[in-house]
């Protein structure tokens, strides 16, 4: 727990320090991701972070929450939509700063597989740091696509690789499609020139390649056609082309060309 906790705070601080010093107009900028700007995905990370420090701290309070949640979803979807909205830049970052600090200090107390609830079933503690890492970097990866800036990959990839991974079977099975039978090797060069692989070395659906590009495909924030990774076989294009390592209905990341750097 540690490294991952560590690994979120050093996501986390990346992000503040990109947007601490925006100005107004720069909080307004559209973003790539559907109609939002770039207060909107702060509001949304600040919120989420928010329900985890519940989720960490008051399960009871947090399932109160849910309940609540899905008893009126239209509503709950409403207050999503609002919530943070009349907070000023400055306001929305001490939201946030002080909420994933609460996160982050009580998922460091626990034990990996401690479970804690989430809006799906019960997540262990490990995996609920690793998904909100994920969530920080893909929606850090929205503001700094709209403020051109490329960022430098660090070895916290791996956390989202792993993950893109493992969701290979839910992308097909949240479809409601059959998982293939057929598996995938994934060898990835890591920033650090580690390589990470995954899958048996004998298999013939092979995705080789950048780490982050693997992961800017499986948070639906880059084309595999606009990226450099090489997919060999049929199941592997297939998967590629529907990777969805978080969770939520099914949908479809950019077309070709639509977010290509």
């Amino acid at each position: 727990m540690e490294k991952i906790c560590n690994d979120l705070q050093a996501e986390h601080e990346e992000l503040d320090n990109l947007v601490a010093g925006l100005d107004p107009e720069q909080w307004a900028l559209s973003t790539p991701f559907l109609t939002w700007c770039i207060k909107d995905e702060i509001r949304h990370l600040a919120y989420f972070d928010d329900r985890a420090a519940l989720a960490a701290t008051d399960p009871e309070g947090f399932n109160k929450h849910l309940e609540e949640a899905i008893s009126d979803f239209a509503a709950f979807e409403k207050h999503l939509e609002q919530v943070g909205r009349d907070l000023s830049p400055d306001q929305l970052m001490d939201w946030w700063r002080t909420r994933r600090g609460i996160m982050l200090d009580a998922l460091q107390k626990c034990g990996p597989k401690d479970r804690l609830p989430w809006y799906g079933p019960p997540m262990g503690a490990l995996s609920f740091a690793t998904a909100r890492l994920m969530e920080t970097w893909a929606h850090g990866q929205d503001v700094f696509d709209t403020l051109g800036i490329r960022r430098t990959p660090t070895n916290r990839l791996r956390h989202i690789a792993h993950l893109g991974v493992k969701t290979f079977g839910w992308t097909y099975i949240n479809r409601g499609l059959e998982v293939p039978p057929n598996p995938v090797r994934v060898e990835l060069s890591a920033p650090s020139g580690d390589l990470w692989t995954w899958g048996p070395e004998d298999a013939q659906n092979r995705i080789t390649g950048p780490a982050e590009d693997f992961c800017l495909v499986v948070v639906q924030r880059r084309h595999v056609d606009d990226t450099a990774l090489e997919v060999k076989g049929e199941n592997a294009r297939d998967w590629m082309l529907k990777a969805q390592c978080f969770a939520g209905p099914p949908v479809n990341g950019p077309a070709p060309g639509q977010r290509a750097v």
